[in-house]
């Protein structure tokens, strides 16, 4: 059996990052910004820089993680699409649907803009697993 290739995982993981950077960028800006910006209104809050900067960085941790997922995962469900989009569904269960289940209970979001926004997260980590699971390839000397 052959070795992850961390390289590989850490490659794949920052495009994967990226592609869910973009993807979260437009997504709060351009499609549902409005309903944040009342909904941030309503709660109070102006974010920050601090804010955005976690948000990217943890865009990136989970494109590594995925792609991490997506390496331990090859062996038992075969390389390939099908695995990738397996992980991005993993992923969107626990780092979308989670917490938009609880943003959903705060009354502030309209149900258009978190049905687009679970909508669109899992589009995008499909997109985003897929990119990652593009450039992974495993260790040839393991």
């Amino acid at each position: 059996m052959k070795g992850i290739n961390v390289g590989r995982v850490v490659g794949g993981g920052l495009l994967a990052g990226l592609v869910i950077t973009i993807g979260e960028a437009v997504l709060n800006t351009v499609v549902i910004g409005a309903d944040w910006e009342r909904a941030m209104a309503t709660l109070g809050i102006t974010q920050s820089a601090g804010e955005m900067i976690f948000y990217v960085v943890g865009a990136f941790v989970i494109g590594i993680v995925g792609v991490c997922l997506y390496a331990a995962m090859r062996p038992r469900m075969g390389p390939g699409p099908a695995t990738a989009v397996e992980v991005g569904v993993v992923l969107w269960l626990l780092a979308w649907a989670w917490p938009t289940g609880a943003i959903a209970f705060w009354g502030v979001l309209a149900g258009r803009a978190i049905l687009i926004g679970l909508v669109w997260g899992l589009v995008e980590v499909c997109l985003a697993m897929l990119a990652g699971a593009w450039l992974y390839r495993e260790d040839a000397a393991a």
